[in-house]
Parts: structure tokens; C-alpha cells; sequence
């Protein structure tokens, strides 16, 4: 499955390990992840910022869902969390470290069926999650692309 992947580049880069691991976990699942920080999609020349954001929009829209690091505040996740669920509609797991006391309230305020917002204590609950939620595929039979049963947490 093609997933994209999204955490912070320029921004509050605190969590960006969380990042780098939630990319680790798809892709060791056997899934394509499709993120800046994937080590399989490097630019061989510097892209300039109008082709970047060309290519994570041409990124999201060929992926079945979307997976994001949201423990720190990052102005182009939230904006691609938005593109995803409100433009293509697809699925989005935002995952969020458990220290973190305050999330953008733009993303626990929104009520889309299609998100779904997850805490984790350490690494490994949050590799289990992003498992647990790539194991539940449900098809529908208008589309052709695998779709989630989705529901937001209890934050």
C-alpha cells in the first residue's frame, strides 16, 4: 500500500525522531512510504519550494491514506492532514507523543470520520498502533482503493 507520511522539516523539530521512525514502521510493514525524510526518495539537485510542495501534493493524492507525526506544531502537516482529508478524502492516523499536553486544537477539534488521533508512551506503542491500524482494512465497493474504519480516541 502507498502511504504518505507526514512530520515536520522546517518547523519544531523536537519530535522529528518520532518522524523518521513512523516511516521506518510503514515501511517495514511492506508498505511504500512516501515521505521527505525517506531516505529512497532523494532529490539528486535541491528542490525549490514551490516543487516541493508539487510533489507532496502529487504525493497525497497517489497514496490510499495518510500517516502523520503530530506532537509538534508544523504549519505544512496541518496543511497536508487538511488536503488529505478535505480534498482527496482519505484516511489520516495523526499519532502524537503522550508528553505532549497541548495538540493544535484545529486537529483534535475536527470532526471528520476519516481521522483518527493516537497517543503513544514510547517507540514501540506507537509502531504497534500504526500496525494495528494497517491491519484493519475495510474495502468498499465503490472504490477501488482500500478504505479505513476510522474513529477518534479519547485524547
Amino acid at each position: 500500500m502507498i502511504i504518505y507520511c507526514a512530520g515536520p522539516i522546517r518547523g519544531d523539530i523536537t519530535y522529528q525522531e518520532n518522524y523518521l521512525e513512523l516511516i521506518n514502521a510503514v515501511e517495514s510493514g511492506g508498505h511504500t512510504a512516501l515521505a521527505e525524510l525517506n531516505g529512497k526518495f532523494n532529490a539528486s539537485i535541491p528542490l525549490t519550494e514551490n516543487q516541493i510542495y508539487k510533489r507532496d501534493l502529487k504525493w497525497i493524492d497517489s497514496s490510499q491514506l495518510m500517516i502523520a507525526e503530530i506532537s509538534a506544531p508544523s504549519l505544512g502537516v496541518g496543511f497536508e492532514i487538511a488536503y488529505a482529508l478535505f480534498r482527496k478524502k482519505i484516511p489520516v492516523l495523526a499519532l502524537a507523543s503522550a508528553e505532549v499536553k497541548k495538540l493544535s486544537a484545529m486537529i483534535t477539534g475536527c470532526d471528520s470520520e476519516l481521522l483518527t488521533i493516537e497517543r503513544f508512551q514510547v517507540i514501540e506503542d506507537m509502531q504497534k498502533i500504526i500496525s494495528d491500524y494497517l491491519a484493519k482494512p475495510e474495502k468498499k465497493s465503490d472504490r477501488k482503493e482500500i478504505r479505513f474504519s476510522v474513529h477518534k480516541k479519547a485524547l
